[in-house]
Parts: structure tokens; sequence; C-alpha cells
């Protein structure tokens, strides 16, 4: 893979320069550079037909604000593993990063796009043998930033030995053909500008024609949009651009040997989403990125509710791992309504409704219906009962206006419960009466309780049932990496995904592994991590915003 990866960028970006090698060229290229190293510039020179864009900073400022955050061991790890990834990257070309490339490649756009419809793709390999699926094309988009810098790197590459270069003419521009190793890249230099290349001829020639005048990815409707819209992500690395999400999922599944048509039901529901646009940048807590979609409000059929978050102070302070949200009953009833599209659904939904039925238990009304408010499902570590060879337990923690049914329901399961010949048998937790389902000799299986009027919990293990039961003890909201996980998310917001990685990291080595702890590197590198965060906002039935944060801990000395 190396070696595929430097036979791709390294001579077809070199090989190409050397066709502005001339006099009259340098004179020109001590002019300004123009938006070569800007996404929408790149997406100029894209057919309209991509699938997909992703483009990648070069900006050493951007790149520089992760130096910010790490212990030194991390940093070490982190420096390492660049230089072994340019080691391996251009082991095979005698071409260093910092003193060839750097110098003048600008940001790079690589685009996906459709398979040639016409004839079967082939690999770029001598003597290769044509397959039977189609492939989507891969389009190279390189900025050059300097163009001096671009010359003396071209002119490098030109003295090569074992590099063949093959020139022709398409519509005014020279395509230049790379040979090296047996493998061929063609690309061409537009405007001086940028560079583009790909290992298809065919691909190359269509970016010429986007720049003679033929509708490009930035003029398509709704990219322009997509690409200029704010994200607000301060020192973004890369950007992602989908512009017809439903097509590009249809077309890279029919890519896929063993792909199978989609059924009706199924595009629909990925026709809710019309583009994407996400961003990853870096920011004072971590590794940062924001998504929009935007959505068709004809079918997009979520119900968005923000969730307060108070729920989270109903969790121990150790809580390791969270989701949260609002509205339990309402994702239930979309999934009920789905169903109907869905015939192997609707039947396993009709079996689970008529199992409980025997039990005199109905799903959709005593499960599911009085979940209407917040709930928190959280992770938190424990070593005692039942609990003991897993190291740690869970609890789901209920907001409901219909405590009513709700403590019907509890009540139906504790007879249930009774009659497998487990013991059932209440206690006082801090003055609160929690019910406890009981194993001989290891304690409490399941506990519930109440935690106020229209708040109960369910909890596995009975040391988790004391730690959420117990009034005076450190909740998760008080939490520093809590805090510095979440803090910084959208507000308000559906609810949250959360990981605390050193907790998480210590329980894996102690019981997960088996006594075998984590790779050294892995320790390392979740010992620069406070956690990660994740969470949704919807402003209107048009509009999807998905925002993860990878929360790092800032540098520490030396």
């Amino acid at each position: 893979m190396p070696e595929r990866k430097a036979n791709l960028l390294i001579p077809a970006v070199g090989a190409t320069v050397l066709v502005a090698g001339s006099i009259a060229a340098y004179i020109y290229f001590k002019g300004p550079s123009g938006d070569s190293s800007d996404a929408l510039g790149s997406a100029k020179l894209v057919p309209s037909t991509a699938l997909m864009a992703t483009y990648i900073t070069t900006d050493p400022e951007a790149w520089a604000k992760l130096e910010e955050f790490g212990t030194p061991e991390a940093q070490k790890l982190l420096a390492k593993g660049v230089a072994d990834f340019k080691q391996d990257f251009f082991s095979e070309s005698n071409i260093s990063y910092e003193q060839d490339l750097k110098p003048w490649v600008g940001g790079v756009m690589v685009a996906v796009l459709p398979p040639n419809p016409t004839k079967l793709t082939q690999s770029n390999q001598p003597d290769a043998v044509t397959k039977a699926q189609p492939e989507s094309n891969i389009l190279m988009v390189v900025g050059i930033k300097d163009k001096i810098n671009a010359l003396n790197f071209a002119n490098k590459l030109k003295s090569k030995e074992g590099i063949k270069v093959q020139e022709s003419d398409y519509k005014g521009e020279k395509i230049t053909a790379v040979t090296e190793n047996g493998r061929l890249t063609y690309s061409a230099v537009l405007n001086n500008n940028h560079v583009v290349l790909a290992p298809e001829k065919q691909v190359v020639e269509k970016a010429i024609e986007t720049f003679k005048g033929q509708p490009s990815f930035a003029s398509q409707e709704g990219a322009k949009t997509i690409l200029t819209a704010n994200a607000d992500v301060k020192n973004i690395l890369a950007q992602v651009y989908i512009p017809d999400y439903a097509v590009m999922v249809q077309q890279l599944i029919a890519d896929s040997p063993q792909a199978t048509q989609l059924p009706p039901q199924t595009l629909k529901q990925l026709q809710q989403v019309k583009s994407i646009v996400a961003r990853v940048g870096v920011d004072d807590q971590g590794v940062r990125m924001r998504a929009i979609a935007n959505l068709d409000p004809q079918l997009n059929k979520f119900e968005y509710q923000a969730s307060p978050a108070k729920i989270v102070g109903q969790l121990p302070l150790d809580t390791f791992a969270l989701v949260t949200g609002n509205g339990i009953n309402r994702s239930w009833s979309g999934i009920v309504a789905q169903s109907q599209d869905y015939p192997a659904l609707n039947q396993i939904l009709q079996q689970v409704r008529g199992q409980l039925k025997f039990v005199n238990i109905d799903l959709d009304k005593d499960v599911f219906g009085w979940m209407d408010r917040e709930f928190a499902f959280g992770a938190m570590p424990s070593n005692q009962g039942v609990l003991a060879n897993f190291g740690f337990g869970g609890a789901l923690v209920l907001e409901t206006s219909d405590r009513q049914t709700a403590t019907a329901t509890f009540n139906k399961l504790d007879n249930l419960a009774k009659t497998q010949q487990i013991n059932v048998a209440n206690r006082k937790i801090d003055g609160k009466d929690v019910t406890e389902w009981q194993i001989p000799g290891q304690g409490a299986l399941l506990s519930h309780g109440w935690l106020n009027q229209d708040t109960v919990f369910l909890a596995v293990g009975g040391s988790v049932a004391e730690a959420i039961a117990t009034n005076n003890s450190p909740k998760l909201d008080s939490s520093d990496t809590f805090k510095a996980v979440t803090g910084s998310l959208e507000k308000p917001n559906a609810g949250y995904f959360y990981i605390d990685a050193e907790k998480t990291a210590s329980l894996i080595n102690r019981f997960v592994t088996q006594g075998q702890p984590l790779p050294t590197e892995a320790n390392t590198v979740l010992s620069a991590i406070h956690g990660f965060g994740v969470t949704v906002t919807s402003p209107d039935k048009s509009t999807g915003q998905l925002e993860m944060l990878l929360a790092l801990k800032p540098k520490t000395a030396k």
C-alpha cells in the first residue's frame, strides 16, 4: 500500500509540473497563487457527477494546534507515527515531504466519481484481469501554493531513474502519463494552480472538460451551499461534502460485488437526507467534528425534542459511559410506524407483543408508553456481588409523567420474577424504597425504585443501586471530565453519548484483557484523552446537526 500511494501521488504530481518547465512558465510562477488551496476552488475542477469529495488542508497552523495537547509520551508517539508514515509513504521514491512537497503542496481534494458505464474497469496493473464489477473512479486535485518550489520539485523528479513520462493533448491541455514500477498514473496541470491526477485517463479528461466549462461539483445544485456552509469549526483539518446522500449510498452499494438492490422502503429512508457537509478541526478542547445534514422536511419523520440533561445529576460520579435523551415513547412510535413498510420488522414486533401478552404485559403501553420524558443509561465500575467477574454494572434512569402505569409495570415484572423462583425483596437505601431481585450468595441481580415523584431507576447490581439512590454521593454532573467532554457541545441538544477514556482504560486493563494489560502505545494514547462526546441538534425539520468531540488533555511539561 505505501508503494502504491507514493506511485500515485509523487511521480504524477511532479511529472505534470514538468509541463510548465520553461522560462516563460518560470516568470509566470512568480505571480500570486490564487485560490489553489481553497476547497471551493478545487471543487470547480471536479465534475458535477461526483458522489462525494473530501478536502484535506495542508495549513501548518491548523495541524500545529494538535501540538498543544498530550503528555510527553503521547507527543513522542505521535511524532514517531508521523515519521514512520512518511518513511513508508516515500520509501520507494527518495522524496522528502518536508523538503520536496511541503513548500508547494496546497490543500488536497479527493473526489469519488461514478464508474464509467460504457466499459468495465481494469486494474491499474500490467496484465490485469478485467473485473466484472465496475468501480467508482477516484480523482485527486492538489493545490499549488508555491509555483517556484513546485517547478524545483518537478526538475528533481525529471532526473530520477525509473520514471517513464509520456504526454498527450486533450482539448488544449497536456495529460502526462507517468509509469513507475509498471504502474500508470495520469495527471494534468490546470491554470498553473492545480494538479489533477487519477489512475484512469478518462477521469483526468473529465476534469479537463470541467475546467473548460462543463458543470462542476461546485456548480451542482445545492453543492455551493454545502461548500460554503458555516460548520463553526476552528482550525479545519478536513472537510467532507456529499451533495446527494441517497445517490451516493446507492452507487457505493452497486459497486460492491456482494451488493443487492435496495428495497424501496430503504431508499425512501435514505432520501430523507438530501446532502451532508462535515468538518474536522482542532480547538482548545481537542479534535471536533461537526456535520450538517440538509433534510427533506416532507420525508423527515424524526420528531426532535431538546433534552434538559438534568437527569445526568442522578448518575454516580464514576459513570464512565453514558447515553441520554428525551421521549423513548416517541422513538418507539416511530419504529412502529416504520415497521409497516418492513414486513420482517413488523413480524418481530408482533411476535414480541404476543409473547408479552401471555404474561399480561402490553409492549406499547406497559413498557414504552410511560417513558415520555428524559432518560439516561449509564455504565459504572463495580466489582461486588454478581458483578465481580465483569467489573462494571449499568443503570437506566427514566423520568415519566405517568407514575401509575410505570409502577404497575414493575409490579408485573416482580410477580413474573417470583414465578421463576427468583427472590424478590425490599429494602431501604437512604430512605428510598428499593426492590431487589436477589441471587442466593451473590446479592442483588436487578434493583429498581423511585428517586423522586417522577424519576425511576433500574440497576444491574446492588452496589450500583446504592450509588444511584444515595443522595449525598457525588454525581456525574460534578465530574471535571464530564464537563471537559460535554461542556462545549452545542446546547440545547437531544442528549449525550459520553465516554470517560481514563476510567474505560482502567476497566479494560483490570477485567477485559484477563490479566494482559493493553499495549503501551494504547495506554499512552488513552492517557492523553479526557473522553469522547457526541450530541445531536435540529433547529428545524430541514436541518440536522451532529457534533463530536475528542476531548484532549492539555500538553504537560517534559
